[in-house]
């Protein structure tokens, strides 16, 4: 008898870690917590690099219209030349941050979006969000697939192009370099449920435009996290369970010039109930 006891504990003992495994609740989320430059875009972009850096996070979303600062001309337009993009490049090294992500931007034609393409992988970008026209997809899962990086569909409100998460479900069907950037602020301003869209995205989510809102309607505006109608707990559940691990953008567009304290509250609050 006492060996069955023995046998059965046994048993349990090695069965814990495969049940932890296939049950995901309670594990931490793995993903890079960023900020999408253009919540400061009244500022510089290395303004906004050390306004991202005082609130201990290492990763932004850089945006093409964005003056450079920091001593070097220009903007963060694709279209700089080599010898500015290693000048942002030291400045980036030099506040310890990397650029993960750049967008929203959209390519003119086929020799556009190969500067783009060339401009990210010079930069080491591995995200591009845009919102490509439908007659492009094809060219553009070509030109992802060439450069190995990958292009996020990001929705604005209704009526843009990819509002609806069942066009962008469409839209990535074959083109496996195209993923979504889940703006889960605008699904809100549309009038959708963002935890049913993400759930309907499961498995071609690449990135996140994170926000939560005061009310659901178009006028909404940013408010800190967890103090809004977003139920940005249950959006936090639902990445846990879909085991995401790409990019999350903070992306608050209120209180322009004073921000600050609002996100630090925002990505405080993401961090504990990450874990």
């Amino acid at each position: 008898m006492k060996k069955i006891h023995l046998l059965l504990l046994l048993l349990i003992l090695v069965m814990q870690p495969i049940s932890a495994q296939q049950n995901p609740e309670g594990e931490d989320l793995d993903c890079k917590l960023g900020v999408q430059a253009y919540t400061f875009k009244n500022f510089t972009f290395s303004e906004a690099l050390d306004k991202i850096k005082s609130i201990d996070l290492n990763y932004v979303e850089a945006y093409p219209g964005q003056k450079i600062g920091g001593g070097i001309e220009g903007t963060m337009h694709y279209d700089m030349d080599a010898q500015t993009r290693n000048k942002v490049q030291q400045l980036l090294d030099s506040k310890g941050i990397e650029v993960v992500a750049y967008g929203v931007v959209t390519g003119k034609n086929e020799q556009d979006w190969r500067n783009l393409f060339e401009f990210a992988q010079d930069m080491g970008i591995g995200i591009i969000n845009s919102e490509p026209a439908p007659e492009d997809l094809d060219l553009v899962n070509k030109l992802a697939g060439e450069y190995d990086i990958t292009v996020a569909l990001h929705n604005h409100p209704l009526p843009s192009t990819y509002w609806n998460p069942d066009t962008v479900l469409k839209a990535v069907k074959g083109r496996e370099n195209i993923k979504a950037c889940a703006d889960v602020g605008h699904w809100i301003r549309s009038g959708m449920n963002s935890v049913e869209n993400l759930k309907k995205l499961e498995g071609h989510i690449a990135s996140l435009h994170f926000k939560d809102l005061n009310e659901k309607s178009k006028e909404a505006h940013d408010v800190p996290w967890g103090t809004g109608i977003s139920d940005v707990e249950a959006l936090v559940e639902e990445l846990k369970r879909q085991s995401f691990e790409g990019v999350i953008s903070v992306e608050y567009e209120y209180n322009w010039d004073n921000s600050l304290p609002e996100i630090e509250k925002s990505v405080e609050f993401f961090k504990k109930i990450a874990k």
